[in-house]
Order: structure tokens, then sequence, then C-alpha cells
């Protein structure tokens, strides 16, 4: 009678690292992945849109997709790393530059955030245009509950700085902000989490537009909306929920590791 030998068990929590080395190339991994999911779901239109990684030795740069190549092709090799003048230190590609001019400001403001991830996604969008911030009308949107603002104005593309300072000021301190007539941004302590909540917040933006056109949904009450968010809008149920797509991704799609 054969004996299975189970896989050992999964340690559910942000890894630690023997080297800089190590957690620099677990980060590239890990954004080549977000950029693989991000093509899957459809939030690819042309060349808009962007998702960094703070490198872990060289704090005031960023990993970030290089200009023009489709999400759907990116690979952890592909990526460059860019500098807070905007200038590409690792790579012989060309940045976009509202990645450097929206990302290297959110970086800047929030030491905390590892990484940030912004897309032109449908119901992002959607949502954007109404200037109406998240409901707390299904309990996966009460992972936003008191933790995203709105950035209230629109002046085009964002290629000047001074611009990326004005959404990094909205942004805050919370997880996530609506850029008016723009779309959605969100960061994360994890570059995990921070392609997490993008995923989930347009979800939940889509969630709100249908349950607003069908009718008039009902909020849920303050108290029990700040009881979910303590379960689904922490950092770590972040990282967790991530797991399982990276997973799938990786399996898919391994040459995203090369």
């Amino acid at each position: 009678m054969a004996v299975t030998v189970p896989e050992p068990a999964r340690t559910f929590a942000p890894p630690t690292f023997e080297s800089v080395a190590d957690e620099r190339q677990h980060r590239k991994v890990r954004l080549a992945a977000g950029f693989r999911l991000f093509s899957k779901a459809g939030f690819d239109e042309g060349v808009a849109g962007h998702i960094t990684a703070r490198d872990p030795e060289f704090t005031d740069t960023f990993w970030v997709n290089p200009f023009g190549l489709h999400f759907s092709l990116v690979k952890a090799s592909d990526l460059i790393r860019v500098d807070h003048h905007g200038a590409v230190v690792e790579g012989d590609r060309p940045v976009n530059g509202a990645a450097f001019a929206i990302h290297s400001q959110v970086h800047q403001a929030r030491p905390d955030a590892v990484a940030a991830a912004h897309s032109h996604s449908i119901y992002g969008k959607s949502l954007a245009a109404l200037g109406i911030p998240m409901r707390p009308i299904t309990q996966d949107a009460c992972a936003f509950f008191h933790d995203h603002s709105t950035f209230d104005d629109f002046t085009g593309v964002v290629l000047d700085t001074e611009e990326g300072k004005r959404i990094a000021h909205a942004l805050g301190g919370n997880k996530a902000v609506i850029l008016r007539n723009h779309g959605l941004l969100t960061v994360g302590t994890t570059v995990d989490a921070a392609v997490w909540w993008f995923i989930t917040m347009e979800r939940s933006a889509q969630a709100q537009l249908v349950a607003t056109a069908a009718g008039d949904p009902i909020d849920i009450d303050d108290e029990n909306a700040q009881v979910t968010y303590d379960v689904v809008g922490t950092e770590y149920a972040g990282w967790f929920q991530f797991q399982p797509l990276f997973d799938r991704i990786v399996r898919e799609q391994p040459d995203l590791q090369d």
C-alpha cells in the first residue's frame, strides 16, 4: 500500500530573508506576478498603469515595469530600478513618466509603503468619474472602511512630481485613494498586499456601481463595518489573500520568475 507523504506545512506569514539580495528577488518576483494577475483581470489598457516596489537596500529607489511592455509579458528580469530623480539606475528600458511622477512621491511620503499599484481598470475609473468614496455595502468593501480617501481634482496625465505630491497628500495614511476621473491607487507594506488591495477595491467598485444602479444599497453600520475591517482590512489580511493568486499564476506562468 502506497503511503502519501504530506508536503511541509506552509508558513502563513510574510517571509524573512537571509540577505538583501534574496529580499530584492522576492519583491521582484511578486511584482512580476502582480502584473500578470493585472493582465488576467483586464487591468491592462495600452501602456497605462504601473506597480512599484521599493528596493530593500537602496530605499530611495523603486522597481517598476518598463514603459511599453505588456503586463502579460513582464518577468522579474524585465523590471527596472528608478531613483528619486527619475533616472533608470538598473535596466536598459525607459520608465513611464507618469509612474515616476506619482509613485516617487507616494514612496517618499509613505516610508511604510513597500509597494504601490495603479491602473486604469474599468470599474475603478467609473467610480472615480463619480467623485464618490467607497461605501461599506459589502464585507469586502469594509477593507477600505475609514482607510481610503479621494483626490478631488483632475488636470490631465500626471507628468509632474508636484501633481504626484498632491496625490500623495490626498492618500495620507490610507491604503488607497480614488483619483477623480482617473482611477484607483493602493499601497501596502508588501507587494502582495498592495496588489490585493487593488484587485479587491476594483471588485468592490464594481459591486457598488451595480448595486446603486439596481436600487438603494444598505450601508453596513459603522460598528460592524469596523469589526469587519479588523478582520479583512489589516496588512496581514492583504498579504494572505494574495497567496492563492500567486500560487495560481506561478503554476500557470512560471516564466514570470525568470
